[in-house]
């Protein structure tokens, strides 16, 4: 499947190389420098189609326990305090290019917040990343009461962050939380009273990894 967030690239593009290919097929306009353009928008569609694919997951895992919300690599595991959650736990997530880059909903609950934070670029894989660069932050209370936050992180490339959750929404774990285009990071905050079951430079799916669980 392909991700909704994609066609707003992927149709343009392809309707671009559909018309350079007639072009470059049924007359001599633009030569090689035409073919060269053509030949570069199907590789650029190939890669879109790779890259904005969307498979079908069902969460793994018990109630308290939580799902990944993305597909990457646990890069970064610390303590930190943070103005919402307080004394915490720092989980980040790099995603490449070449990583499912739809964010799922880690564990069943409710909306508490969401805040939008303009910042820079930087690449995710930079741990400054995750204080200096535009991100999305979102808070979660859990049904037993607990507190958590997922930040969408911007990257290098990725200018484009698509968050799907309002305030008082109530949430299923696995349900679509937003979309981050082309390369970024996902860092999940989470109270002393969580048991992480991950560890640095493992690779994790979103809804099929566990990353770990409240006691």
């Amino acid at each position: 499947m392909i991700a909704a967030e994609g066609k707003i690239i992927l149709v343009p593009i392809l309707l671009l190389a559909l018309a350079t290919t007639g072009i470059s097929v049924y007359s001599q306009m633009g030569g090689n420098g035409l073919k060269g353009v053509n030949i570069a928008l199907w590789i650029f569609i190939l890669f879109s189609l790779y890259f904005f694919r969307d498979p079908v997951r069902i969460p793994l895992g018990e109630s308290n326990q939580m799902v990944s919300p993305a597909d990457g690599k646990v890069v970064q595991i610390l303590d930190v305090e943070d103005p919402e959650i307080g004394r915490a736990k720092q989980i980040s997530i790099f995603l490449s290019v070449f990583n499912v880059h739809c964010q799922r909903v880690p564990l069943a609950g409710k909306v508490i917040s969401t805040f939008y934070n303009p910042g820079k670029f930087l690449a995710a894989f930079n741990h400054k990343a995750s204080m200096d660069n535009e991100q999305t932050a979102i808070v979660f209370e859990t049904v037993s009461g607990s507190k958590y936050k997922v930040k969408q992180i911007a990257g290098l490339i990725a200018r484009r962050i698509l968050n799907y959750m309002v305030p008082e929404m109530v949430v299923e774990k696995g349900q679509r939380l937003g979309f981050i285009r082309f390369g970024s990071r996902v860092d999940i905050i989470v109270p002393p009273n969580f048991k992480i079951n991950v560890n640095l430079g493992d690779i994790v799916e979103g809804n099929l990894s566990i990353i770990g669980e409240f006691e």
